[in-house]
């Protein structure tokens, strides 16, 4: 039998702004519609509305000193620790975001250089054949890195792979747009390297989709509903458009990861989920179940974090894995051998599923 070279996760770190943002802080909000118009409806009554659909309660921003690279640094410092890693051993280092270093005051992004080498640069790592860049590809970018360290490694290119999800959503929400709640900050990190063994495990399969050419426009930069702040563009999203698409993708999607991988659902003891909405991660999993006509869902297999951290794009999964994995979440482990399927849906157009043994 031959030896085959894994990608292993084998340490994972995490930056979870301590700011707690409550729903109610935004009853003091002025919404308005696409139209610039006024809602009628009272703040509290759409506050709790809001809370129904996403299942959000709280959220995190980030204090007003930290941009983007700060807080990818934190994540990473966090998991060169956990693992007890030689940061000059590290070949390459990916960050996915989608709005780089976004500062309080200035409220503009700025990308150069790229998020990546100011990582590498507040880690003071001095090997320049450790190679630095950015992935922008909206909530999925973290798992579509991870995708692509796959292939450094497969390919022996890279034998250890820093990959870090971050986003300060909370300077480009517009207050005066409802979505504005969904949103949150954070970061989270994982060091992948390569193993050798006879038998295969780590990412066993992946797989993504991008569907530009009918959905590329359900998010975009655009002006503020209140047409009196002129101030700079801000996220905006076709949110029932995207709650719409994800249900009729990703489920196939996972499914077609995990037939890829030779693997059954029944045999999956994790299903870590993009923290996008509360109410949409549980029908994707139940769609999901249908599609193998699975009528009980195992309990406590879909672990939720955007009840008490929001949506922090990129950051959902890796800061969602780091509590897990250091035993952070209540009633929820990763134990050796332990088949996770991992799988998100953002820019209103990308989905991608990773099949994982740890």
């Amino acid at each position: 039998m031959h030896t085959k070279i894994n990608t292993i996760i084998c340490a994972s770190g995490a930056h979870i702004p301590t700011q707690k943002i409550k729903n109610a802080q935004f009853h003091q909000n002025t919404f308005f519609d696409k139209k610039g118009v006024r809602l009628e409806k009272e703040n509290t009554e759409i506050v709790s509305k809001f809370k129904d659909i996403t299942t959000i309660d709280e959220r995190r921003y980030v204090e007003d000193d930290l941009v983007t690279s700060d807080i990818a640094f934190l994540a990473a410092k966090s998991a060169l620790a956990t693992g007890d890693i030689d940061k000059e051993t590290i070949d390459h280092i990916i960050v996915a975001h989608n709005f780089g270093d976004v500062q309080k005051d200035l409220r503009r992004s700025d990308m150069v250089p790229s998020i990546a080498a100011r990582v590498k640069y507040k880690l003071k790592i001095e090997n320049p054949a450790c190679v630095a860049y950015d992935i922008i590809f909206g909530c999925p970018g973290w798992l579509q890195a991870m995708i692509q360290a796959h292939y450094y490694i497969q390919s022996g290119d890279a034998k250890r792979i820093l990959v870090i999800g971050a986003e300060i959503m909370s300077r480009i929400a517009d207050p005066h747009d409802i979505d504005s709640m969904l949103y949150a900050d954070g970061a989270g990190a994982v060091i992948v390297e390569a193993t050798s063994d006879k038998k295969k495990q780590g990412v066993l399969a992946h797989a993504t989709r991008s569907d530009t050419y009918v959905y590329s426009r359900m998010l975009a930069m655009g002006n503020s509903y209140n047409e009196e702040d002129k101030s700079q563009l801000y996220l905006k999203m076709e949110g029932r458009k995207l709650y719409q698409y994800a249900l009729e993708t990703v489920p196939q999607a996972m499914k077609d990861c995990l037939d890829k991988a030779g693997i059954h659902l029944h045999q999956i003891k994790k299903v870590l989920l993009h923290q996008a909405n509360g109410k949409m991660d549980d029908a994707i999993l139940e769609r999901l179940y249908n599609l193998y006509e699975i009528e009980n869902i195992p309990p406590g297999i879909m672990p939720m974090t955007i009840a008490e951290f929001g949506n922090s794009s990129v950051a959902t999964l890796p800061t969602l894995l780091d509590l897990i994995l250091k035993g952070q979440m209540e009633e929820q482990e990763i134990n050796k051998g332990d088949l996770l399927l991992f799988a998100s849906v953002g820019a209103g157009m990308n989905v991608n599923c990773m099949v994982y043994q740890a």
